[in-house]
């Protein structure tokens, strides 16, 4: 961006377009992505606003709110005019964000299909930019007893091992239990190595009288289910 040839500065602007004022006069709802951005950064830097800055850094992409919740303080700081207190702002007031939508979360009791999985599981996968694996274990009336992480991996997987996945079921005394992983690539198509785990286990429950339901992808706010594709 060219420098401006005068500097204009939020405190120029009539009082009811400041970010702050304008939270004040017209409630929270009234601010833009990046008006609420501007008020937790304070300030911009020499040729920007802390709006235009935080309408910038949006840009970059795709005004995705749930990107920006994945990137990390050093790559926050790439942005002129972000520093590190700033970064940890933004970081912090999206994971406040995120934990709220944890506790607003009716708990499931009941899983009757691919749609409750997804409501169940999906705050745990929000925002992460690894691999992770989790089971959902159910009584005879599929009712939820508990959900349970399986292992942590990179960005290109994680390890699920049968033998951890059905000493845990069996602890809990589970009829059945659901698999679950995410994709932070973005791509819902399961691999070779999803479908032949996802056999693999199911075979492993079979003989354990203990049915595996369904396993879900996760990628970002959509998701893919072995059982509505026909494939369990």
């Amino acid at each position: 961006m060219e420098p401006y040839e005068s500097k204009v500065t939020i405190k120029s602007w009539a009082e009811e377009d400041r970010p702050r004022e304008k939270l004040l006069s017209k409630g929270r709802r009234a601010l833009t992505d990046a008006e609420l951005i501007a008020v937790l950064i304070c300030s911009g830097n020499r040729q920007e606003t802390a709006v235009e800055l935080s309408k910038r850094i949006l840009l970059s992409l795709g005004n995705d709110l749930d990107l920006l919740g994945k990137l990390s303080v050093n790559e926050l700081r790439r942005f002129k005019g972000i520093g590190e207190a700033k970064a940890i702002a933004i970081i912090a007031a999206l994971e406040l964000g995120r934990r709220r939508k944890d506790t607003d979360t009716k708990e499931i009791l009941k899983v009757s299909g691919s749609k409750d999985i997804f409501n169940l599981l999906d705050r745990h996968f929000a925002d992460l930019n690894h691999e992770e694996f989790w089971i959902i274990l159910l009584n005879r009336a599929n009712k939820v007893i508990s959900t349970e992480l399986i292992s942590k991996g990179g960005q290109a997987g994680t390890v699920a091992d049968p033998k951890i996945i059905f000493q845990i079921a069996l602890e809990h005394h589970a009829a059945s239990i659901i698999l679950a992983h995410n994709h932070p690539s973005g791509n819902l198509k399961p691999s070779q190595a999803d479908i032949r785990l996802t056999q693999k286990l199911i075979s492993a429950g079979s003989m354990l009288d203990v049915g595996v339901l369904d396993h879900v992808i996760f990628a970002g706010a959509h998701y893919f289910s072995f059982a509505d594709e026909g494939m369990m």
